[in-house]
């Protein structure tokens, strides 16, 4: 597995080896005590798919509070994406700054997304299939997310060309800087 730093130093991609003959390639996705030791000392918990039939879907930017945060492992089956992870720990350095990277089928690259990021992804081709491993389930008190469009981080979405397709749900989320208040420390704390 080939490592590669992003811009964000605990967002991180991992490349798989392929080992290809006439019949198509094999690679490893997954091996939890190498996951361990060379990125995150982590247990996977959960496995969620989604289907995006759409070039120009957007989903996110998603993430869960404390303490049913979630760290997640993304990977696209089919399609490609641009996937953007965002610091939302209020206490950090890289406190509002994003990163993204292009994952594809092609070359079967994954995303680790510590807890604490929001997360999202642009489809960018049709019939796009993403898959990714979460830290924690799903709790649906725990939810949270920031808009996509948030002009304080000005995430450069590449949109040229693209009708963008989103949910009404990820529509109406905040921006990063509002879900910071007095009263939103107090739940993360409660």
């Amino acid at each position: 597995m080939r490592i590669e730093a992003t811009s964000l130093r605990d967002v991180i991609k991992i490349t798989p080896r392929h080992f290809n003959d006439s019949r198509g390639y094999f690679c490893e996705l997954y091996r939890e005590e190498w996951f361990r030791k060379e990125i995150a000392d982590v247990r996977f918990v959960q496995d969620n798919q989604s289907l995006s039939w759409r070039e120009g879907t957007l989903r996110g930017l998603h993430f869960q509070r404390a303490p049913a945060a979630q760290g997640k492992l993304v990977r696209v089956v089919a399609g490609a994406i641009f996937d953007v992870a965002v610091d939302a720990r209020p206490y950090s350095e890289t406190f509002g700054q994003w990163t993204a990277v292009e994952l594809s089928e092609e070359d079967d690259a994954q995303l680790w997304i510590p807890e604490g990021f929001a997360h999202g992804f642009l489809s960018l081709s049709p019939r796009t299939i993403v898959q990714y491993k979460v830290t924690a389930p799903y709790n649906p008190t725990a939810e949270n997310g920031v808009i996509w469009n948030d002009p304080d981080l000005a995430i450069d979405w590449p949109l040229a060309g693209r009708e963008v397709h989103i949910s009404s749900k990820d529509a109406d989320l905040p921006r990063l800087r509002d879900l910071f208040t007095p009263a939103f420390s107090r739940k993360e704390t409660a």
